[in-house]
Parts: structure tokens; C-alpha cells; sequence
């Protein structure tokens, strides 16, 4: 998988508190893992929208992240609240996550990534027109205990 990266997008990391920035830079890793397993994503966007670090496939829906000095004990990945990403996430994975609405997984700075069901979320997102006609995204049928 070829990664097309901003520069800009290292400078909003390094801005980051140290507990703030290493956990971002784990959910980062995590969605560039995850695109390497992803068939069919060939090559990943990073750039920054809204000025915050956010990833794009080529038939995936935005992905974003970032960490909020107002909120300083969490950070959150944010989907595009028109599309039926967290609603399918809500429905497969119920209580797993903390979510904001229909745009936003939360994540608590000092817990562990819940990476066994976050990973297919971000799949679901990395590859959103090919999955959007499936029930859950087709999340039914990758979806893990937690």
C-alpha cells in the first residue's frame, strides 16, 4: 500500500501533549495497519481536514482523528456522520465503544485500544462504497467478542 502523506500532518502530531500524541500516533498506526490488510487499498491519503489528521481511500469515506485540550482524557476517530458507518458500528458492537452521536468513536487517553473491534470499523470505513449496500457494512460477518 503506497502512503501519500501530508507534511503538515506530522507538525499537528508533534503538537500534541506526550500522552495525547502517543496515543494518537497509536490509533495512526493502526489505521495504516489496517489499510496494508484491506484488499483493495491500494493507496491511503493523509492530509488534514479541519485541520485535523485524516485518512482517505480511494473508495473508503474520510477518516479523522484528533485529541481536544477541552476534552483532554479522551481522544476520537470521526466518520462522516451522513454515512451509515456508526450506526452499523452501534449496532454490531453495542456498549464496545463509547460513541459521539453518529460521527465519532471515543476513546478514554489512558485505556487500551480495543483493537480486535476497532479494526474492522476502520475497514468498513477504508472500503465504505464497496460495503454501503450491506447489511452492517457486512460487519456481521467480522465481527468479534468484546
Amino acid at each position: 500500500m503506497e502512503l501519500q502523506s501530508d507534511p503538515r500532518v506530522k507538525a499537528v502530531f508533534a503538537a500534541y501533549p506526550a500522552k495525547a500524541r502517543k496515543r494518537m500516533h497509536a490509533l495512526r498506526s493502526l489505521v495504516l495497519q489496517t489499510a496494508r490488510e484491506t484488499e483493495g487499498v491500494d493507496m491511503l491519503e493523509e492530509t488534514l481536514k479541519w485541520g485535523e489528521p485524516s485518512y482517505l481511500a480511494k473508495k473508503g469515506s474520510t477518516l479523522r482523528m484528533d485529541w481536544k485540550a477541552k476534552k483532554p482524557d479522551q481522544f476520537a476517530l470521526y466518520f462522516k456522520c451522513t454515512s451509515s458507518l456508526v450506526e452499523s458500528f452501534k449496532a454490531v458492537y453495542g456498549n464496545a465503544f463509547q460513541y459521539e452521536g453518529n460521527r465519532a468513536l471515543i476513546f478514554g487517553i489512558d485505556a487500551p485500544l480495543p483493537e480486535a473491534a476497532l479494526k474492522p470499523c476502520i475497514r468498513a470505513a477504508l472500503t465504505y462504497h464497496k460495503v454501503k449496500q450491506l447489511p452492517h457494512l457486512g460487519l456481521g460477518n467480522t465481527a468479534v467478542s468484546v
